[in-house]
């Protein structure tokens, strides 16, 4: 079956092609893109998740080139989300709030570039809150006693969708591997 028509293996939606009408699309690498696109598909007003490579420079890259850390892609979920039932800033906060974005090109124990915390947005109004987001939390990574933010936040390029055996990878394999989770500090974003 073409990717451009696979349903997802949990919402049941495609995971690629044409974003229907009112939906919004934005992507994110926390590190590994097993568990984030987990962490995406189970928020409600989510439509669809697919994960691939971003922000490098080969087309069509491979997982094994992009592990080789010589495409300088990052690892990264394609969120679609209906932003009448989930906020762009909802997105936001559930990032931040689930991996170390002061580690550069690492996550935990998964090193290199492919792992880099990254957003890459759709709209100029997603890049604004992008970035507000990332100024508003910084005091709160801060005062946790973390290093500055490294998150690279830039207008989304091509994305290169991932071979199948990582679509939905933790639902087909439910006790696979998972370096992603709460990092105890609270995004103020949206707080007023």
């Amino acid at each position: 079956m073409d990717r451009m028509t696979t349903p997802h293996a949990v919402l049941g939606n495609p995971i690629d092609g044409q974003t229907p009408e009112g939906l919004q699309t934005a992507y994110f690498g926390m590190g590994c893109f097993w568990g984030a696109e987990r962490m995406f598909w189970q928020t409600d007003g989510v439509w669809t998740t697919a994960v691939g490579y971003m922000g490098g420079s080969k087309a069509n890259a491979t997982y094994e080139e992009v592990c080789s850390g010589s495409t300088g892609h990052a690892e990264v979920v394609k969120v679609v989300f209906d932003p009448s039932q989930v906020p762009f800033e909802e997105i936001l906060r559930k990032f931040w709030e689930n991996h170390d974005p002061t580690q550069g090109n690492k996550q935990g124990n998964d090193i290199g570039t492919q792992y880099r915390s990254v957003v890459f947005t759709t709209t100029p109004e997603q890049l604004k809150a992008a970035e507000e987001s990332r100024t508003a939390f910084q005091p709160v990574v801060a005062e946790a006693g973390y290093g500055p933010i490294t998150t690279h936040i830039a207008p989304a390029g091509d994305f290169w969708i991932a071979e199948d055996y990582h679509q939905q990878y933790l639902h087909k394999n439910p006790q696979g591997y998972c370096n992603l989770g709460p990092n105890g500090m609270s995004c103020p974003i949206g707080i007023a």
